[in-house]
């Protein structure tokens, strides 16, 4: 049965997300073996419901919408950060790389397993005291060994969801020495390889998820080379502009989330001289607000549409993603603003989208790396 059209799969996923994921975001925020039943449970449920993996390949088990067809619905998915792992889409730039990229045997060996949801893996590529924007500087290092297999030195740190994954892929240089802009390489690793290591947690503004992982002389097998070697900036480039437009889309999802809690609070809320709503102040918040939402999702579909064509999309992704990350944090704070102390507390999603909205900025590159390179490469037009 084909996939119903995408305005009623938006509409689906936006009931499924609002009933079912965002009720356990504090049982899936906090981790743990009762996390890991909750999700088991929510993914049965999108199964049953016809929401499983949708925008990931049919002939892996996936329903294989394009991508323009997913960004549809994807701000809705994303209105909360659990909402792609509940709904099987959260490894998309994964399959997409080792599809492409993988040898065979990782092909055969994976691919199914990460789209039922039976494997979960993470990405590795910033390391301690090194630019996370230069990636020239990386110093893990691969050393080849007399029987094909590659030994694995070095340590990554913020790689999302590393505690709980059973693959990493991992950036390390193979050739050269840094800031050689050759030589580097990606490898796919069990986590239960002898040598891999998680370090330590690292919260971020208080919030779980992110780790510090090492490799001491990990081995991995030959054939888990992703990509040719030396190639790995070019298959990098490929995952990355697609992941920050995906960010993009569920950022947008969080602050539609957000700007609604803030009109309904607004209707609500009545004090002495009237509802809030009729402060103009508290109007000048929703106003900015939707110019920002406004504003920003075009910039966004744009981004999505150029890499949905195989276009060049530097520049469209470098915009929408300044500009979903700063329309994030703008509406949060101007929803927590209309709610007063109680946008501060527990009960309202309020303080854990503001710390999104937060690292959004520095996620996926600093604002500033993606203002000077947008800059650059539109004065090279009128140079």
């Amino acid at each position: 049965m084909p996939p119903p059209c995408p305005s009623a799969l938006a509409d689906r996923v936006a009931a499924f997300v609002a009933e079912h994921v965002i009720p356990h975001e504090n049982v899936l925020d906090a981790g743990g073996p009762r996390a890991d039943a909750v999700l088991r449970e929510l993914r049965a449920r999108a199964r049953r419901a016809g929401l499983w993996a949708l925008p990931l390949p049919a002939e892996l088990g996936g329903q294989g919408l394009c991508l323009e067809r997913y960004a549809a619905f994807a701000e809705a998915e994303g209105a909360s950060d659990h909402g792609p792992a509940a709904l099987g889409s959260a490894p998309l730039l994964d399959v997409l790389m080792l599809r492409r990229h993988g040898t065979a045997r990782v092909r055969e060996a994976y691919l199914t397993g990460l789209v039922a949801g039976d494997l979960r893996t993470c990405y590795a590529m910033t390391e301690p005291d090194v630019p996370g924007t230069d990636p020239f500087l990386t110093a893990t290092r691969a050393t080849r060994e007399p029987d094909g297999s590659w030994r694995l030195t070095g340590r990554k740190w913020f790689t999302s969801g590393a505690g709980g994954a059973d693959l990493v892929t991992v950036l390390a240089r193979t050739d050269g020495a840094p800031p050689d802009r050759d030589g580097l390489s990606l490898f796919l690793v069990p986590t239960d390889s002898p040598g891999f290591r998680l370090v330590r947690e690292l919260p971020v503004l208080g919030a779980s998820g992110q780790w510090e992982i090492a490799f001491d002389g990990a081995r991995v097998p030959a054939d888990h080379l992703v990509g040719e070697r030396g190639a790995a900036l070019a298959v990098a480039g490929e995952r990355l502009q697609l992941g920050r437009a995906l960010r993009c889309l569920r950022w947008l999802g969080q602050a539609q989330r957000a700007f609604d809690l803030m009109a309904a609070r607004a209707v609500a809320r009545t004090g002495s001289r009237g509802p809030l709503s009729s402060h103009q102040l508290v109007q000048r918040h929703v106003f900015e607000s939707l110019l920002a939402l406004r504003t920003t999702r075009p910039l966004v579909h744009e981004a999505v549409a150029r890499l949905a064509a195989g276009e060049d999309a530097h520049v469209e992704v470098g915009l929408a993603k300044v500009a979903a990350a700063r329309t994030l944090q703008q509406v949060v704070d101007a929803a927590i603003q209309v709610h007063g102390a109680a946008g501060l507390g527990p009960d309202t999603a309020l303080p854990a989208l503001l710390r999104t909205g937060r690292a959004a900025r520095i996620l996926d590159g600093p604002d500033e790396s993606h203002v000077t390179s947008v800059a650059r490469r539109v004065l090279r037009g009128y140079a």
